[in-house]
């Protein structure tokens, strides 16, 4: 809520959706771009799909605006879907629900959604809205397709997460009840703040192969719980995307360092298992650090190379996404 569509064109984000949809790499047809040199270009024509030359229009998402400024974006457009359900459930541990979502996937079902809220990030929930949710690791689904198919789904997911542990399994079609069920999703971040309203957020944004999650989050989440400042996990669960809000005083240095500690213990787990530092949130100046050891060399050599053909003066977002001893 709130991005921009350029925005997240640059940065080649997504959300919740991206499960079913794809990420905005997958949802833009062409996008019309002024150079440094003041040329704007159109990367490409409005056909479904083309083979004709370079790929312009996806060199450019994900740029983070280091090689033009998007003006006009030309997207895919999907059809409503005609019915929708909403469910969730819960589980002891944060690795049964992971092992669940990774089920989910592999069993070959099309959710729209497949969302996970630790306990922490229950009780930031609770807390916000003076709820009385069950405070244990928790997943949300959506199901969408015809009335039939969607009940259909739902009724073999349950069946999944009765076979790890899960509980309290409920599911909504009532549009009122489906809202409301979201909302806790869609107000994670602000409802973290209830729990220490005057504190910062450091906000981790990692993501591996699907079949690598559960690893992840579980090894993440004892780093996580022994540390003293308070975070939750909140994760694309389908997508193999996660992210921790990290809250700490921002009066305190040695608080500070330590959500820096985590987000990097974070990080370099999720490289270790040939995951991503970014699913979602993009490079800018804070994760530069770790793109050599994600890419490598040669792969920021090239893109020094782009950079310097497309933006000799470096006066398109200088600083950015390129590390400075690779760039200039």
């Amino acid at each position: 809520p709130g991005a921009t569509i350029g925005g997240m064109c640059a940065t080649r984000c997504s959300g919740s959706l991206a499960v079913r949809y794809g990420t905005m790499r997958d949802n833009v047809i062409n996008l019309k771009v002024v150079l440094a040199n003041g040329d704007v270009v159109k990367t490409a024509s409005r056909a479904r799909k083309s083979a004709a030359g370079y790929d312009l229009t996806r060199l450019i998402i994900g740029s983070e605006g280091t090689l033009g400024i998007i003006t006009e974006v030309t997207l895919r457009l999907q059809k409503i879907p005609q019915h929708s359900v909403v469910a969730t459930c819960n589980f002891p541990t944060i690795k049964d629900a992971a092992d669940v979502a990774i089920a989910t996937m592999l069993s070959g079902i099309q959710v729209s959604r497949v969302e996970l809220l630790d306990e922490v990030q229950v009780r930031a929930v609770n807390i916000a809205n003076g709820k009385n949710l069950p405070e244990l690791p928790t997943l949300m689904f959506e199901f969408i397709g015809t009335q039939a198919y969607s009940h259909e789904q739902t009724l073999i997911v349950q069946k999944i997460v009765s076979e790890h542990n899960g509980t309290d399994f409920i599911f909504a079609e009532d549009p009122e009840a489906k809202k409301e069920l979201w909302k806790m999703r869609k107000e994670a971040l602000w409802a973290c703040f209830a729990m220490e309203p005057s504190f910062e957020a450091m906000i981790s944004d990692v993501c591996v192969p699907l079949s690598c999650l559960a690893e992840l989050i579980s090894r993440s989440k004892k780093e996580l719980d022994a540390s003293p400042l308070i975070c939750t996990v909140i994760a694309h669960a389908g997508d193999g995307n996660f992210h921790t809000v990290i809250l700490f005083d921002p009066s305190k240095e040695e608080d500070r360092q330590e959500a820096e500690r985590l987000n990097r213990f974070m990080v370099h787990t999720a490289l270790s298992m040939e995951g991503t530092c970014t699913g979602e949130h993009g490079i800018g100046t804070g994760k530069m650090k770790y793109l050599e050891k994600e890419l490598g060399t040669g792969a920021l050599e090239t893109m020094k190379r782009i950079k310097v053909a497309l933006d000799p003066n470096n006066i398109m977002n200088p600083g950015k996404l390129i590390p400075p001893h690779i760039c200039f």
